[in-house]
């Protein structure tokens, strides 16, 4: 006990000579930032989704018991604050003529299935000389971008909304209302999907960053751009043909793109995307890519990627009351060859839409919001002459997510 109260004036001391040491750098400013929030969700069916159901996606397929009962008609429900957050925004002294800063963002969302510990969200350093900038660090994906859903789900609108936060360099340059955008991006959290489930071995191997370069035009309340990105995967280095193993050299290269608008004003937030993608199933996006063709020999695999098309549109009106409404579309385009094989995630969802209606209080600090959403998806068969779903029926869920967030 006595130890204890010895260290506490200790720590006050040294505490007030840090805060004072910063404090005096007029060089150096540092912001703390974050929120405490909890979300309350009910289902009314088993779902593909992550974080245990607070990071939901869509609805699962009918799965038959002996009797032809459904077993994933299942209600579900739970409560949690693993998004709560803290984070820090750092200016420091130039270097050169660039201004420097940088973040550090983190909330308890854990990893994988280990919940409620400490993630990182962003973590990056930027140099800005005014009309050009660069950025080395974590965050948002680029097809993330400036334009993104306000719904109270977690998921920002996922699987038809771009969501994944990864490593990247990103320079930048702005000339009046023109903004162009040029990025190199590897994975950490949000995984490309193949031969062997989500990894970061994929890209990893192809030893190629995904490569994105986007334009927007920017005028007051208004946003107008697009962009586009290749990314160039190694499903495999090598396979098994009998009692031999080769091997091997496979690659899959594939391009997306996408474009968005956004305006708003004081009492209106309007905001829509659509994406035409081959792959992208590392921003939590449905598809994948399918086996074209196989080496009799050595059993090396030829690939083609499989097509998605999506679109949302966003809706908010008000201030302290605001109302919003949110509507997505999914559809699966196939494939460009005949496929025998496919990986991915949703690869046996031919379409899928979703409606949202929320409405949320706001206040200095705080925010309270309720929010109902229903997605149905079609599943089916997987055609091997193009890699489109056919005999497909569909299956449905009704959402309902309470949502109290407290930001300082």
């Amino acid at each position: 006990m006595r130890k204890i109260l010895l260290f506490l004036p200790f720590s006050f001391f040294a505490t007030t000579a840090i805060a004072q040491e910063v404090k005096t750098d007029k060089d150096f400013e540092l912001k703390i930032y974050g929120q405490v929030r909890a979300d309350l969700f009910y289902n009314t069916r088993n779902n593909n989704e992550s974080v245990d159901g607070l990071f939901y996606s869509y609805p699962m397929d009918t799965k038959l018991d002996a009797n032809g009962n459904d077993l994933n008609d299942q209600d579900n429900s739970n409560m949690y604050l693993l998004y709560t957050r803290l984070g820090l925004d750092l200016k420091g002294p130039k270097l050169g003529n660039a201004k420097t800063s940088a973040k550090i963002e983190f909330d308890f969302r854990g990893s994988g299935t280990t919940l409620s510990l400490i993630r990182l969200r962003h973590a990056y350093f930027n140099f800005n000389w005014g009309k050009s900038s660069v950025l080395a660090g974590q965050t948002w994906h680029p097809f993330f971008g400036e334009v993104s859903p306000q719904v109270l789900n977690l998921n920002t609108g996922a699987p038809f909304q771009p969501f994944s936060r990864a490593p990247q360099v990103r320079y930048r340059f702005n000339h009046r209302s023109l903004q162009l955008t040029a990025s190199a991006v590897w994975q950490s959290q949000f995984l490309s999907n193949g031969p062997d489930g989500k990894s970061n071995k994929y890209i990893k191997n192809s030893c190629v960053p995904e490569f994105h370069f986007g334009a927007d035009y920017k005028n007051n309340n208004l946003i107008v751009g697009g962009g586009a990105e290749v990314i160039s995967l190694v499903p495999r280095t090598q396979s098994t043909v009998g009692d031999k193993v080769y091997k091997v050299n496979e690659r899959i290269t594939s391009v997306s793109g996408e474009v968005h608008v956004k305006y708003t004003t004081p009492m209106w937030y309007f905001a829509a995307k659509s994406t035409l993608s081959s792959n992208l199933t590392q921003t939590s996006m449905l598809g994948g890519y399918g086996v074209c063709n196989v080496d009799t020999i050595t059993g090396k695999q030829y690939y083609t990627p499989i097509r998605t098309s999506t679109s949302w549109i966003n809706v908010v009106w008000g201030k302290k009351w605001k109302v919003g409404i949110f509507g997505g579309y999914m559809k699966n385009l196939g494939t460009a060859y005949a496929v025998s094989n496919v990986y991915g995630t949703g690869t046996d969802v031919d379409q899928l839409v979703s409606g949202t209606a929320e409405v949320t209080y706001n206040l200095p600090h705080w925010r309270f919001g309720i929010e109902y959403n229903y997605t149905a998806a079609w599943y089916g068969d997987l055609n091997h002459k193009n890699g489109k779903i056919i005999n497909t029926h569909s299956v449905g869920n009704n959402r309902f997510v309470a949502s109290a967030t407290y930001s300082f």
